[in-house]
């Protein structure tokens, strides 16, 4: 089987018999849905995270002026 999936060279290996951009493409566009799957959820939990904090002090200061 790995007999069949060997290139004579790196530019057919990228050419892809005529589909590497179809191909290229696909594996680019996979990429960016996984990091912004992986950075988005990281992003929104610091924001989350900031707000919180941020009403933590607002409701101490509110409770000390009482």
């Amino acid at each position: 089987m790995l007999e069949a999936i060997q290139f004579s060279s790196f530019s057919e290996f990228i050419h892809m018999g005529g589909y590497g951009f179809k191909i290229w493409s696909v594996y680019g566009l996979f990429a960016i849905f996984i990091a912004a799957n992986l950075l988005l959820p990281m992003r929104k939990r610091k924001q989350i995270l900031r707000e919180q904090k941020r009403r933590l002090t607002i409701n101490d200061e509110i409770s000390r002026n009482i």
